[in-house]
């Protein structure tokens, strides 16, 4: 994967879409460090479907009857009227 500054991205923009388009992404180093990666729209749309949803898993849980649930014990006040 190619790194680009910050400054030469911008300044050669067209070219690093170009390049991202032919399966060449390119990294953006902003203030010495990683800050983006330029991709392809379409690899971009393939790592983004391996990626589950958070709620794919909760709709998969079977439905709870009430009585599967643990009991719970009342709430003590304490002093002031706070919960302990």
């Amino acid at each position: 994967m190619k790194e680009l500054p910050l400054r030469e991205a911008k300044r050669t923009l067209s070219a690093v879409v170009d390049a991202s388009e032919h399966g060449e992404p390119t990294m953006i180093i902003g203030h010495g460090r990683p800050a983006a990666v330029i991709l392809s729209h379409d690899e971009w749309s393939r790592l983004r479907s391996k990626i589950p949803s958070f709620v794919d898993p909760l709709l998969a849980m079977p439905a709870l009857a009430p009585e599967d649930l643990p009991g719970r014990r009342p709430a003590r006040i304490g002093h002031a009227g706070f919960v302990d």
